[in-house]
């Protein structure tokens, strides 16, 4: 008989939680050389995003995606199918530059030009604008509801919902022309694809950078867990310098500090919160240079505490460095106790930019852009395709004469006009019937008919020719392979 055990059952009751939720982080707004370049970045960023759709060179959109035509239109050239070699290519140069980056200076990506960042910085300057400063908005979202909070929230939520959706609808004029997607739309006769999309990507940029925002960093993005894998102790990267701020305590400020403009009105309060002596360190030690003010952790869009160490959830933004000179400025202490650094230069070790790894990836990035910009340069003009006939692949003439018929499809790359002729480049005896020449408006395909006859005896089986593409110039702009088919002679 198998003896009973007494099993002890915890029961959750209604107030407890297996989950528990993420406290809002209200990152305070700060100044400094840092985020001065993260607002040029956004400024870039965000402008060649709102504006490349508008722009048109020679009547074509600068950047426009046609998928029903097969056809990428970026900044005057036009990409085939036939090029899409040239997006593996860019692609490849995408991950080799991230490599890069990320091996000299870490998350740069992250912190200056991440479309999650990017839109973040814009909705979290919206809501500045209208709810206020870091102190308003956690004092605003604890108050009750009232008209003030009311009409605060509300306006919140129409200008973010009105630019999410601008943003989906520029979006989509990435892929349609996007005057005659705007004509369409003040028409209320957009398509059910066109429509989705733009609600779809307005949604997706209204949830992600008004709601999730740092989740998105912390949990979603999957760059942050294998960042490790690409950085050594020579990697640049934000360090809170322990020797020099630990251990860390308030302390008064220096009365040389009185009256100082040079700092925000945020920052000032809470050094002048720090309001202890010196000399009243736990450990009987003199304090170092930290004030444990908390300004790193209030102006973090993450909510992160940079002086515990590297954390797969800092973006690199560097907020916590202008926000800590700052402070070190009006205590009169040098700047950098948080800086970029390499874990090599925090233990008094040299360190080493210029290492094997850099220089393989620059060598390699630097190949790789170097061939990308000659294909780009150096593609055909013209695309071809000779298809055979596929009812016969030979006609047998009088007097034993053997004819091929082909097509032969071309299409006009360039921005203008050409006159293309036909050629064939083989050994054989070949005649070309007629003189097969078209003339091919921008971007145009055009089916050409071509027939080749061999006199009697002059081919036999199947034999390899190349036909020729010329320009009104008579160069040879394209070449197409195929075959002349003859009966076997024994």
């Amino acid at each position: 008989m198998i003896p009973r055990r007494k099993i002890d059952i915890a029961v959750i009751g209604s107030n407890d939680s297996l989950y528990a939720r993420e406290p809002k982080v209200y990152p305070r707004e700060i100044d400094g050389r840092f985020q001065r370049w993260r607002t040029l970045a956004v400024f870039w960023l965000l402008g060649m995003f709102y504006a490349f759709p508008w722009i048109s060179i020679g009547g074509q959109q600068l950047v426009l995606f046609d998928l029903p035509a097969r056809r990428f239109h970026v900044f005057g050239l036009t990409f085939w199918p036939q090029d899409f070699y040239l997006l593996t290519l860019l692609l490849i140069i995408a991950a080799l530059s991230l490599f890069f980056f990320t091996a000299v200076a870490g998350r740069l990506w992250c912190g200056y030009a991440c479309p999650q960042t990017v839109w973040t910085e814009v909705f979290l300057w919206m809501e500045r604008k209208i709810e206020g400063g870091r102190n308003a908005r956690m004092r605003l979202d604890k108050m009750p509801w009232s008209f003030d909070k009311l009409w605060r929230k509300s306006t919140k939520q129409l200008v973010w919902v009105s630019f999410s959706l601008w943003t989906g609808f520029t979006f989509v004029g990435f892929f349609t022309p996007i005057r005659e997607l705007g004509g369409n739309l003040m028409q209320g006769s957009v398509g059910g694809w066109e429509g989705f999309w733009i609600l779809f990507y307005g949604l997706a940029t209204y949830g992600n950078a008004g709601y999730l925002r740092e989740q998105v960093c912390k949990y979603m993005c999957p760059y942050a867990r294998f960042q490790s894998a690409m950085f050594d102790r020579d990697t640049l990267v934000i360090s809170y310098d322990v020797a020099r701020g630990e251990p860390r305590g308030h302390r008064r400020r220096l009365k040389a500090d009185t009256g100082s403009g040079n700092g925000q009105t945020g920052l000032a309060a809470s050094v002048a919160l720090a309001t202890a002596d010196a000399s009243a360190a736990s450990d009987s030690r003199p304090l170092g240079d930290c004030i444990d003010c908390l300004a790193c952790v209030q102006v973090c869009p993450t909510g992160i505490d940079i002086r515990d160490g590297l954390q797969i959830e800092c973006i690199a933004c560097a907020a916590c460095i202008d926000a800590c000179d700052e402070v070190m400025d009006k205590m009169h202490y040098p700047r950098g106790l948080i800086r970029y650094t390499t874990e090599n230069a925090l233990v008094g070790k040299p360190q080493h930019l210029l290492r094997p790894r850099t220089l393989i990836y620059a060598a390699v990035l630097a190949g790789f852009i170097t061939a990308f910009l000659w294909l780009v340069g150096s593609r055909d003009a013209v695309i071809i395709e000779v298809l055979h006939d596929r009812n016969a692949l030979f006609r047998t003439l009088g007097q034993g004469s053997i004819e091929n018929s082909y097509n032969v499809k071309l299409a006009n790359k360039t921005d203008a006009d050409m006159l293309l002729s036909l050629r064939t480049e083989t050994e054989l005896p070949l005649r070309m019937i007629g003189k097969p020449a078209v003339t091919l408006a921008p971007n145009e395909v055009f089916s050409l008919p071509l027939t080749l006859r061999a006199d009697a005896g002059a081919s036999s089986g199947r034999q390899p020719i190349t036909v020729l593409v010329l320009d009104a110039d008579g160069a040879v702009v394209a070449r197409g392979k195929t075959h002349f088919f003859a009966p076997e002679t024994p």
